[in-house]
């Protein structure tokens, strides 16, 4: 069994979002059976709540359903359950890096690192227009695609 941790600031745009959208990719490949999908946020601001009705807007548009998931903040207990904990950003991943215990032996890295593009962090939307909901997609299913495939390898071997 793979578990895959996405992590943004707040767990209602980003981390939601990449969590809607792999979940869907790993069960259309028929291994919803090997890979556990979760999302949480570095900050506390959105506990509980339901993402962004932006992102799940713009994912509903495209086919993936964010509406049953719900804001949680990264615990330490994270380290101990996720294999791949997958920052949307150099400033989210610096935080996790700051409570990553010695001893974890999973990848702690950024999401973006599985995409073939041009682009190393996933921007926030928040602040801005409804494109930047569309681009976060884009670059999530990129992400999620190189993912993917990385974990299919490794079941695999």
């Amino acid at each position: 069994m793979a578990r895959v941790l996405f992590v943004c600031l707040g767990n209602i745009c980003r981390s939601p979002t990449a969590h809607g959208v792999f979940h869907q990719r790993v069960d259309a490949s028929g291994l919803a059976h090997r890979i556990e999908v979760d999302s949480a946020g570095t900050a506390a601001y959105h506990i509980g709540k339901a993402p962004d009705q932006r992102s799940v807007s713009a994912a509903q548009r495209r086919g993936y359903d964010l509406s049953p998931l719900r804001a949680r903040q990264v615990e330490a207990s994270d380290f101990g359950s996720f294999d791949y904990i997958l920052a949307m950003d150099h400033s989210n991943l610096a935080n996790l890096e700051r409570v990553c215990p010695a001893d974890y032996k999973g990848h702690l890295g950024l999401f973006l690192d599985f995409a073939d593009c041009s682009e190393v962090e996933v921007p926030d939307p928040y602040y801005g227009g409804a494109d930047g909901f569309g681009h976060v997609l884009d670059l999530v299913e990129a992400a999620s695609d190189g993912l993917l495939g990385h974990i299919r390898q490794e079941i695999a071997d």
